[in-house]
Order: structure tokens, then sequence, then C-alpha cells
């Protein structure tokens, strides 16, 4: 019976205080008068063709930047780059390094050294003509794909282009009129080859040492001592007597033409 009337006071209580701080907004509100401001949370309809047109366009423009990061890493030399730099580091057989963070902001400075006429050719050819009012959004689009088409067209073997220009049933033979979406599936898929081939041939003076180091232990009877506990220090001294960074950066650029 007390637990009843207990919630009953409180239940009063309540309804007092919000008829009381109702009574005190709307005295509020006559002294004060109308808000400087007025708050409107929704989704209004458009009142022209041209209101309509703008919004898909920032649509879009947000969709773009994005995917833009993926983008820029898929038609780029940074999937080339940052796939041997890994193999290195599986091939020394260290596991924490380099860090990721270093191997991946070496990609992108190399990636940057390698991209750099393509984009000063995007930079006079699309986008200071568009920033200018001399050219229409969509023509800079054409003329910003033209630089990275080709860049992408030289890295990339006929064979992988005709398999997506065949499966997409695309005519065109010229190579400057091959679509994006022929151009770049088949570059991911070269330069997915191309870093396997150099990654395979940096595993093969690592892999020598480790056979040679198992041999000479079994030969010596040492059958409990982890070859790679030898193999380590001789993988990392061999690779500094080379000068292993110096060699494998310039292959690099090199293989891009650079």
């Amino acid at each position: 019976m007390n637990r009843r009337l207990l919630k009953i006071i409180l239940l009063f209580a309540v309804v007092f205080g919000c008829s009381i701080g109702a009574a005190h907004a709307q005295t509020n509100s006559t002294s004060i008068g109308v808000l400087p401001f007025k708050l409107n949370l929704g989704v209004e309809a458009a009142q022209q063709p041209q209101d309509l047109d703008v919004g898909i366009k920032i649509l879009f423009a947000i969709t773009l930047l994005t995917l833009a990061p993926s983008i820029i890493l898929l038609m780029t030399s940074f999937t080339r780059i940052v796939i041997v730099l890994s193999f290195i580091r599986s091939a020394l057989s260290l596991q924490g390094g380099p860090a990721n963070q270093i191997i991946i902001g070496l990609s992108l400075f190399m990636t940057y050294f390698i991209m750099e006429p393509v984009w000063s050719q995007i930079n006079s050819t699309a986008l200071a003509p568009y920033m200018a009012k001399t050219i229409s959004s969509d023509q800079a689009l054409i003329e910003a794909a033209k630089p990275i088409r080709t860049f992408m067209l030289k890295q990339t073997r006929v064979k992988d282009i005709e398999l997506f220009a065949g499966v997409s049933h695309n005519t065109n033979t010229t190579p400057g009129e091959l679509p994006l979406k022929v151009v770049v599936p088949g570059f991911i898929i070269s330069e997915l080859r191309t870093a396997f081939q150099m990654g395979f041939l940096l595993f093969i003076p690592f892999i020598l040492i480790d056979i040679v180091v198992a041999t000479v232990l079994m030969s010596m009877g040492m059958m409990m001592m982890p070859p790679a506990t030898i193999a380590l220090p001789l993988k990392i001294l061999l690779f500094v007597l080379v000068d292993g960074w110096e060699l494998i950066v310039r292959s690099l650029l090199l293989s891009f033409g650079t």
C-alpha cells in the first residue's frame, strides 16, 4: 500500500513539474519575443531542375573523395612498390622490421617521385584550365584521364588488356580510346605479376643462405641448433654489404622507366 501511494505521489509530482515548466516556457517566450534564429531539420524538395543537378554533383563528389585513396593507390606505382618491399622483409625473416608505417611511407614517397610527371601533366592539361574556367568539369575529367591511362598502359601487358576488353565486349583497338574499366583491372593484374616476379628474384640469395647454414649445421652434428638463428645475422650482413636498399629502390625506379 505504501509503495502504491508513493508511486501516485511521484506521478503527480512529475505532472505538476511539467505543467510548471510549460507555463514558464510560455511566459519566457511571450516576454522575450521571436527567437533570433530558426532551426529546421529535414529534407526539402528541389525547387528547380538546377538544384537537383547540383545535388547529384555534390553527392558524386563526396563519393569520389571517399574512394579517392583506393583509386589512387590502385592506379599508380604504389602497388608494385609496397609488395616488393614486403617481400624483402619476408626474405630477411624480419617479422616486425621495418615497420609497416615505414614501408608504406617509403612507398608513398617513391610513388610521388615516379608519378610526378603524370601529376604535372594532369595539372597543366586538366586542373589549371578547369580552375581558369576555360573547360567544363566533364572535359577536365576526360583530359585528366589521358595521362594516367597512358601511364597504366605503358606498364600493362597486352594479354591482360585483351582479357578485360574481351569480357566487356569492347571493340576499341586504339589504346587511347580504351575505357578505364578495362585499363585499370588489367594494370592491377600486371602490377601484381611484376611485383611477384621481383619478389621471387629477391628471395633466391636468402634461400641459398638458409640452405648453406642448414647443411653446415647438419654436417657438424648440431641438430638442435635452429638454422634461422645463424642465418638471420648472415642475411642482414649480406644485405648491408651489398647496399640492398639502394639496389632495391634503384630496381623499382628503373622498372617504371624513370
